[in-house]
Order: structure tokens, then C-alpha cells, then sequence
């Protein structure tokens, strides 16, 4: 009997411990035809298995630890066999200490979700060797949420998982979909973890972590304290900007945090907005409207 209770016991632990990602996958197909949904249903059912059942971090993660995530995949074309072309949206969450608050860590779109799949086809991923386009696209943003994740608990502490991102991200290189490679794009997966790596970009994952860790974790406690930390980043990613202007890393963070920031200082004094104001809409003009609000008094 003892042999199997600890049987039972090694089955739960390796489920509990192995589920590193909590996320929602939604695959929309508006262009495809009804009679096309079962394979969509059972290659939505895949991708959240896929995610949901590995273990993506080095830590034993308790079940409310799990990182909250969000897919939305929609497929622009399918040519009825095995080859979809496809776009992502991809999101992850942070919860805050002390409050029922979640704050968006990332928020990115993919613009070249493209894969192949057949119906009932495994998803089968190595760390050594690139096997098929949809398992390293799933497992590459994994890696970046959990690495993003990682790195507002401790300062770099997502390091690990960048370097796993790169991994997956040097074996797609000769992979014929796009996304993977740097002459391609600007705003792929490329130069977001050559960002994420890059040593120039430190500051900005220090920022993040400053942000979240030392802004609003204790902001429940201490409002202004928290408001000051959060402000004190501002200079901060100014700065890289002046010297990496367009990085994508730049733009992930303000497509994150452009709204949350503008909550943030509402209770702030008017000159800490107007000064604030003057930075963010230099620093991200895409939401410089949105900034406008922070100079009224």
C-alpha cells in the first residue's frame, strides 16, 4: 500500500510542479468555413496542452503561482490540408502584492504565426533541435513570458529563460517560416530576444523590475512610495531611448504600461505629471494622446 501512495504521490507532485503556465488559448478562424471547426477545436486543445503541461521554469511553481497567459491565434488562411497561416496575439499578466490587481507584463502581436498541423499530430518539441514551426513558436513565448515573469521577482532573474528563448530561436534559423531571422523584420522575434540579451537593454529590465517589485507591490501600503519608484524609471528608459531609438523593448514595455502609468499618476502632483508628460510623449509618441491627459491639473 505505502508503495503505492507514493506512486500516487510522485504522479501529483510532477503535475503540480510541471504546470509553470496558466493559459488561455483561442483560436479564431472567421475566414474558415464551420465544417472546418473540428480540427480547429482539437488543434486549440494541442496548443493548450502543449503549454500547459510543460515545465517551462527551473522552480517547483505552487498552483497560484502559475503565470496567467493569454493566446489569441487567428487563422487567415488554411489550404484544407496541413499548412495555416496565422497570426498571434500574446499576453501574460503579473499579479500585484496585496491587492486583487493584475498588471499586463506583455501584451505583443505576431504577425507571422504560420505553421504546419495535422489532425491529431503531436506536438513534439526539443531544446537541441528545431522539429516543427508551431512547437517552437509556442515554446520560444513561453520562455519569453516566464523569463518576463522572472525578472520583476529579481533583478534579471529571467536570464535563463532568455537564453532558452535564444536557443529555440538560433534552431529555427533555417526554418523557412518567417519571424525567425533578422533581416526580415524589426519588430520579430529576432530582435526581441537580441533585446531581451543584449546588455546595451539592461536598464530596461531593471526597470521592469524596480516597476513592479519596488512601484507597485507595495503601493497598498504605500501609495506615494510606490508612485515614486514608478516615476523613477521614467529617466531611465528616457535614456535608452536616446541611444537605441525604435527598440522593441522600449515599445513592449510602454504597449504594457502606457495605460497603468497614466492610472498611476492621476494622484500624482501637477508638476510630477507635466515633467512625466514631457518624457513619456518624446520616449512613446504612439501614445502621446493618451499622455495629453496628464497635463491638465
Amino acid at each position: 500500500m505505502k508503495y503505492l501512495i507514493f506512486f500516487c504521490f510522485l504522479i501529483i507532485s510532477h503535475t503540480v510542479h510541471s504546470q509553470d503556465l496558466n493559459a488561455r488559448v483561442q483560436l479564431l478562424a472567421p475566414q474558415l468555413a464551420n465544417s472546418n471547426k473540428r480540427v480547429l477545436d482539437i488543434l486549440e486543445a494541442s496548443i493548450k496542452d502543449f503549454l500547459n503541461n510543460k515545465r517551462w521554469s527551473a522552480d517547483a511553481l505552487q498552483p497560484q503561482e502559475r503565470i496567467d497567459c493569454n493566446f489569441v491565434i487567428t487563422i487567415t488562411d488554411w489550404d484544407g490540408s496541413s499548412n495555416f497561416k496565422a497570426e498571434a496575439q500574446i499576453q501574460s499578466n503579473r499579479p500585484v502584492f496585496n491587492s486583487s490587481y493584475s498588471s499586463t507584463l506583455l501584451n505583443i502581436s505576431d504577425k507571422d504565426f504560420d505553421f504546419t498541423y495535422s489532425e491529431g499530430q503531436p506536438l513534439d518539441f526539443s531544446e537541441q533541435n528545431y522539429i516543427g514551426n508551431l512547437s517552437s513558436l509556442l515554446a520560444f513565448y513561453a520562455y519569453i513570458i516566464t523569463g518576463m515573469d522572472y525578472d520583476t521577482f529579481s533583478k534579471f532573474g529571467g536570464t535563463p529563460y532568455f537564453e532558452k528563448a535564444q536557443t529555440v530561436l538560433n534552431n529555427a534559423q533555417t526554418a523557412p517560416n518567417g519571424g525567425w531571422k533578422a533581416f526580415e523584420n524589426l519588430r520579430n522575434r529576432f530582435w526581441l530576444i537580441e533585446n531581451l540579451t543584449n546588455k546595451s537593454y539592461n536598464p530596461i529590465r531593471e526597470s521592469l523590475y524596480i516597476y513592479h517589485r519596488e512601484g507597485l507591490d507595495v503601493m497598498a501600503e504605500n501609495q506615494s512610495k510606490g508612485r515614486k519608484a514608478v516615476l523613477s524609471v521614467i529617466p531611465q528608459l528616457q535614456k535608452i531611448d536616446k541611444q537605441k531609438q525604435g527598440s522593441i523593448l522600449n515599445q513592449i514595455f510602454f504597449t504594457a504600461k502606457a495605460d497603468e502609468i497614466i492610472n498611476i499618476l492621476g494622484a500624482a502632483e501637477p508638476q510630477e505629471k507635466i515633467k512625466a508628460y514631457n518624457a513619456l510623449s518624446v520616449i512613446d509618441p504612439a501614445n502621446s494622446l493618451k499622455y495629453e491627459i496628464l497635463k491638465k491639473p
